[in-house]
């Protein structure tokens, strides 16, 4: 897939590695279509890009990505590329999650997903061609306590992307997945329980930018590969 005049959707857009990948693809000639709750910032952002629209969308409702998906259509005509990067986390020993808190971190970081996936498949059926990269996280590389329900989220996203590729081989449509390792966003700011753990957890952590996990986002459309993970080599990655 091109980025060139490409149509990008991406989730959680408002901030981080949303609004990075959001800039980095405006710059290479893509029309994206910014989604996140926070109305104000994604139409600040859409003022500041070339071709771009905002749409506000909270991605656990199934009614506002449908119309998330039109809105593109309306604007552009097509919907080349899905960028799901919403997500939560979660910090709290097995014992202690609250069940609440762990519903809905799986509805944000892993029924979302797949809801935006079926809604932007048709489109990209008709096509003929698309992309998708799902957003996972590093964590899902060890059995680091505290990290359980965040973790059980996104290990489920990763298998979820990767059967959904095999599912959509010969179509023209490719699912990846991109592993960012700790990355300077607003991540830890926004979790859902356990702020003040996770912030001790990744004291003194080396940070990626969110333009790194942008670039990489970006490589994965145009490679069509399965994933790429941005976890050092010393945490079991391939960095």
């Amino acid at each position: 897939m091109q980025i060139d005049n490409s149509v990008i959707v991406i989730t959680g857009a408002s901030s981080g590695i949303g609004a990075a990948t959001a800039r980095a693809a405006s710059v290479r000639g893509a029309r994206v279509v910014l989604a996140a709750r926070r109305e104000d910032r994604i139409t600040a952002l859409a003022d500041e890009l070339a071709h771009a629209v905002a749409v506000r969308c909270d991605v656990t409702d199934r009614a506002d990505l449908d119309s998330l998906v039109e809105r593109a259509l309306d604007e552009f005509g097509r919907v080349d590329v899905l960028v799901n990067n919403a997500g939560q986390g979660l910090q709290a020993t097995v014992e202690q999650i609250d069940l609440d808190d762990f519903r809905a971190v799986l509805e944000l970081n892993l029924v979302a997903p797949l809801a935006a996936m079926q809604a932007v498949l048709p489109a990209m059926r008709r096509q003929k061609a698309g992309a998708i990269v799902n957003v996972s996280s590093g964590t899902t590389f060890g059995d680091v306590p505290g990290t359980g329900g965040y973790v059980a989220s996104k290990i489920a996203l990763e298998r979820l992307s990767a059967i959904a590729r095999n599912e959509l081989d010969g179509t023209g449509i490719t699912v990846s997945t991109v592993i960012p390792f700790a990355t300077s966003t607003e991540f830890l700011t926004s979790i859902r329980a356990g702020r003040a753990d996770a912030e001790a957890m990744t004291s003194g952590a080396d940070f990626d930018t969110p333009d790194q996990v942008a670039d990489a986002v970006l490589h994965l459309v145009e490679s069509g590969e399965a994933r790429l993970d941005l976890v050092p080599a010393a945490y079991g990655g391939s960095r």
